[in-house]
């Protein structure tokens, strides 16, 4: 077996694999339904009557489009949130659940969409949140947003990107300072994609090992190194917890979370309650 081939879990069988990572199997459809409609009814009541601009276009070349939400008076910190879903699934509009707590923080929320798998290759919806990210910077104070305050979320394959995000390497192509994501929070992310490329998930990603390490956090350079704190649900899959564990020491600037009583569907839902614990570390981050 090469080094490229060596990852964490690659002894294990593809139905072990597929119970590490299929949390959509281990919650069940009747569980992942609920949970599915949470995240739109919590999302419409949070947006319902808020300040924002909903559907602008951030990448011309894609045409993909975010929502600003809870912008006020002067420059607020933004946080920007990134959608999971194995980047096949879910978009912006079940996704901005927490936008009405950090609007009542001083906290602005940015969600873009994405274009989904397989319509577009992984490296291209990596570029595309890159780009949202560089929207924020470039075009932030025109709503609201303070482009020296970006803190940069997400749950799931959302948290991959937050990753992705967090890495170097792009930021000077695109003007961006090395800085530029000055924070960050990956809920139950995926730092090395390379189990992906044996799991149903890859029906759609379409990877190989070598294009699959070539897109994973864990593996890549990283110059400025933000401050992260790295999520998960004490019920989260086994695959996911594993990511977090692995990461959240090698990252350096970092703190793991495991939020007893979630799992990882529900705990990212702990941003709309400014009581939790997740909420609490979201506006430590944002106020460094």
């Amino acid at each position: 077996m090469s080094d490229l081939d060596d990852w964490p879990g690659s002894g294990l069988s593809d139905e072990e694999l597929d119970v590490a990572y299929n949390v959509r199997r281990k919650a069940g459809p009747e569980l992942f339904a609920r949970h599915m409609a949470r995240y739109r009814e919590m999302s419409e009541r949070a947006v319902d009557g808020l300040p924002g601009r909903p559907g602008i276009v951030y990448d011309e070349a894609s045409g993909e489009r975010l929502d600003v939400w809870g912008a006020g008076d002067g420059l607020r910190p933004v946080f920007v949130f990134v959608h999971g879903g194995y980047w096949m699934a879910l978009s912006r509009d079940v996704s901005s659940f927490m936008a009405r707590a950090l609007y009542e923080q001083g906290v602005a929320t940015v969600v873009p969409d994405y274009t989904l798998a397989p319509e577009a290759p992984l490296e291209e919806i990596v570029r595309q949140v890159r780009a949202a990210v560089a929207w924020v910077y470039r075009h932030g104070r025109e709503h609201g947003l303070d482009p020296g305050r970006i803190v940069v979320g997400g749950s799931s394959a959302g948290g991959h990107l937050t990753g992705m995000t967090m890495v170097g390497g792009w930021q000077e192509p695109l003007g961006l300072p090395e800085d530029v994501v000055k924070a960050a929070m990956p809920f139950s992310g995926l730092f090395d994609i390379r189990p992906i490329t044996r799991v149903y998930v890859n029906e759609y990603v379409r990877l190989d090992v070598e294009r699959a390490a070539a897109l994973s956090p864990s593996l890549l350079d990283a110059g400025y190194r933000c401050p992260a704190v790295f999520v998960a649900g004490e019920d989260d899959g086994d695959g996911f917890l594993e990511q977090s564990r692995l990461f959240q020491p090698r990252w350096g600037p970092g703190e793991l979370l495991i939020v007893p009583g979630r799992d990882h569907f529900d705990v990212v839902l702990d941003l709309a309650d400014p009581e939790s614990r997740v909420s609490a570390e979201l506006r430590r981050l944002i106020r460094r």
